[in-house]
């Protein structure tokens, strides 16, 4: 990758309401840092990256501030109020840089590696999108609204979707401009729309984002015992 500014962006101002402990699960602690901190740690010390933006909600600045206050991070970094949805987070993050790359990570997903965050960024050089997934252990089944099956997916052709996603900020500007008003659940699908190559980087499956609370006890564990 050749003379390109990289931006950094973490996803933490969504509801956590799947995680049913009534608070935001990126605050959660193990041993003495917040989840998101794993996250900020990892981006902060990758050579590749520029500076990070950190979408938030606006009640939860003030909780941003001292995780940061805390860590001493190296990298400029700017918080922005994310939107009610995580399309809306994401485009208020791009509008905010000038970068030439964005990569894109859930802030709870505090396991991520160097080696994906820097594939992800050495691949921008052919594509204008590129995930990190891992190919799905179970067959999936397609169903219509009534829970029938429909059909049967090729498990070997099967992903998992994970973070970072990373994309020429451009692209994924004019997508989130154009699609608006779409309903996807991440910034690949925008890409898809007008037929963009998608790269994906096979990861592994430790890359776990805390959804439930049980996600965040395998997360604790793994945390502490790295070769478990």
């Amino acid at each position: 990758m050749l003379n390109k500014k990289v931006t950094a962006i973490l996803l933490a101002a969504g509801n956590s309401n799947r995680y049913g402990q009534n608070r935001n699960k990126n605050f959660e602690i193990i041993n003495g840092k917040s989840i998101l901190s794993y996250s900020l740690k990892e981006f902060d010390k990758n050579k590749n990256i520029d500076n990070i933006i950190i979408a938030v909600k606006q009640s939860e600045i003030s909780t941003i501030k001292h995780i940061l206050e805390k860590e001493r991070l190296t990298k400029n970094i700017k918080i922005i109020n994310g939107g009610k949805t995580r399309t809306e987070s994401v485009y208020n993050c791009i509008k905010n840089t000038n970068s030439d790359i964005v990569i894109i990570h859930d802030g709870a997903r505090p396991l991520i590696k160097q080696e994906y965050i820097n594939k992800c960024i050495e691949n921008t050089d052919e594509f204008k999108g590129v995930t990190i997934g891992v190919k799905s252990k179970d067959t999936i089944k397609i169903t219509n609204e009534n829970n029938m099956v429909i059909s049967t997916t090729n498990r070997n052709n099967t992903w998992m979707i994970q973070t970072p996603q990373c994309f020429d900020r451009q692209t994924l500007l004019e997508m989130h401009e154009k699609y608006k008003t779409a309903e996807v659940t991440d910034d690949c699908e925008l890409l898809e729309k007008d037929n963009y190559e998608i790269k994906i980087i096979e990861g592994d499956y430790t890359n776990i984002k805390i959804t439930t609370y049980d996600d965040f006890e395998i997360v604790n564990r793994l945390l502490n015992n790295p070769n478990s």
